[in-house]
């Protein structure tokens, strides 16, 4: 590419608003790179990430010190294109780094091309790289049309990972071929606690083969080993087209720290750790994660925070939630009041939530959780050998107990204040479902019926189904499982959930899709209306 063409004197847009012109770098013709070893490499390929009506994230990682730019058009061709000064890239980022692009058309069809600029050399270019995105349209907008997305998670767990010769984390590209507006992971985006093996042996004999790295050889406990594991994801052919191709909303569970982590984790009898600091390990896996999210950034008042609204348009308000970082221990989770000990989002972002919802104008508000309400997800014993809980559902099928009184207070306030079609979608148990929470056949009966749907893994083993807990009234309406524990990818036992708004009737239909893109089931959800 010639340096003066794409970085000829010029206003260009950056997050902040109006920057200064681009300057000549240099009057000297540009030098001729002919081998790609002295271009700056974009390996792991370019992401874009928190779609909103004006904006979104392009993110990308470098091979070497660089500046990152983004070129962006509403037509292929990028005609008048608009030029894009991003960040230095360095060693504090491992390299990586984002650009929130402000002030595009809503609505439209994004172009966008990437390039790396050498520091050591600022006269050599990296090739470009091309990506594509979707912009919703501005919420309350007249110029509506049909809203499809994809959501799942839990990727490359319980040492499944790359294997190239099967084709790699395939599932990724059959989400990107219904050509979603955007792919929703429900956490458990990596698993740092998940060593992989160069092969397994399967129940029939044959061997899966990972392709392996050193940082996927054990359990991530420093910041380089916890990158590792982005790095490593972004390896799959798959994972880096459908990333090209479909901006992404992430959110964060447990294993992008450890397995089950809370305050109450502790690793000192697990001899794959060497670090013993759960804090520690907490820290370094938080500023991984940052790094290579596509994700918005907050205010330095809490500028590693996980949970935000993303408005979708007229049809639809997506509500992104944490219930990792703000959670009290895991416990026998039998509290009777709400405390310190018994939240599970926390009282700020539930408030938060509770005014997002209130305030939203959009047909569907979507509640994406990293975690089931109403399934047992257990975490070991208590001193005292009691049933240990990781999610909200502490086994007792009574009135709200623990976590479960935090849950109850959300729920009873959406009723009040007549909040209508909110519909939770998560991941997490590695199985797919559909349940209905009915106040009818519930122990606590102050809310409104709404649906959660589950989906995952991605490029995980299987599991499940879990045990349901009644104190909601969950009915389980269609579930798909594997018949062993940690059944490999190779199974099948794969899924993603598809959601579909329709423009005219306003209608959401939400359909359970395998690892080959088949439908396993679909439910079709009117509008209420206030």
């Amino acid at each position: 590419m010639d340096r003066r063409r794409f970085l000829n004197t010029g206003s260009v847009l950056s997050g902040a608003g109006l920057l200064a012109p681009a300057v000549v770098l240099a009057q000297a013709a540009p030098a001729v790179i002919t081998r790609d070893a002295m271009r700056p490499q974009m390996a792991h390929g370019i992401q874009s990430g928190d779609p909103k009506a004006d904006g979104a994230i392009i993110w990308t990682r470098s091979d070497r010190p660089a500046r990152l730019w983004v070129e962006w058009a509403t037509t292929a061709s990028f005609a008048n294109a608009t030029r894009v000064r991003g960040p230095h890239m360095l060693e504090d980022t491992d390299f990586t780094g984002r650009v929130d692009l402000s002030h595009l058309p809503a609505g439209q069809e994004i172009f966008y091309r990437v390039v790396l600029q050498d520091l050591h050399n600022e006269r050599v270019l990296s090739e470009a790289m091309n990506g594509h995105l979707r912009l919703p349209a501005v919420a309350g907008s007249t110029a509506v049309r049909d809203v499809r997305f994809t959501w799942s998670g839990d990727t490359a767990g319980q040492g499944w990972g790359i294997n190239e010769a099967w084709g790699g984390m395939k599932i990724y590209e059959q989400m990107r071929k219904v050509g979603p507006d955007f792919f929703l992971h429900c956490g458990d985006t990596i698993y740092a606690d998940g060593p992989m093996a160069a092969q397994v042996k399967l129940p029939d004999g044959s061997l899966w083969t990972n392709l392996v790295t050193e940082d996927v050889s054990k359990v991530a406990e420093t910041l380089n080993e916890y990158r590792g594991r982005y790095r490593y994801n972004l390896m799959d052919a798959n994972v880096r087209r459908m990333a090209a191709d479909v901006p992404q909303i992430w959110q964060w569970d447990d294993h992008e720290v450890s397995n089950n982590w809370s305050d109450s984790k502790d690793v000192s009898g697990d001899p794959r750790y060497t670090e013993k600091n759960v804090p520690l390990l907490v820290a370094r896996a938080t500023k991984a994660f940052h790094e290579y999210a596509p994700l918005r950034r907050t205010a330095d008042a809490e500028s590693e925070r996980v949970y935000r609204h993303l408005p979708q348009g007229p049809l639809l308000d997506m509500f992104v939630v944490d219930m990792r970082s703000y959670r009290g221990p895991n416990s026998a989770n039998l509290q009777t009041v709400e405390n310190e000990e018994s939240a599970f989002m926390g009282r700020p972002q539930i408030a938060w939530l509770l005014d997002g919802l209130k305030r939203s104008k959009a047909t569907w508000k979507v509640i994406a959780a990293d975690m089931p309400i109403g399934l047992h997800v257990g975490d070991g014993k208590t001193a005292q050998g009691q049933d240990k809980w990781e999610a909200i559902a502490n086994g007792d099928d009574g009135t709200p107990l623990g976590r479960e009184l935090e849950i109850a207070r959300l729920l009873r306030e959406i009723k009040r204040a007549h909040i209508k079609n909110v519909v939770w979608l998560t991941a997490d148990v590695h199985y797919t479902a559909a349940h209905y929470f009915d106040p009818s056949k519930a122990k606590f009966t102050d809310f409104a019926p709404f649906w959660e749907f589950v989906s995952g893994p991605l490029n995980a083993g299987g599991f499940g189904p879990n045990k349901t807990d009644a104190t909601f009234g969950m009915q389980v309406m269609y579930q798909k499982a594997p018949a062993e524990a940690n059944a490999p990818p190779s199974s099948g036992m794969q899924f993603f959930g598809q959601v579909d708004i329709d423009a005219k009737t306003k209608a959401m239909t939400v359909t359970l899709k395998d690892l080959a893109g088949a439908s396993l089931y679909a439910k079709t959800l009117a509008p209420q209306h206030a």
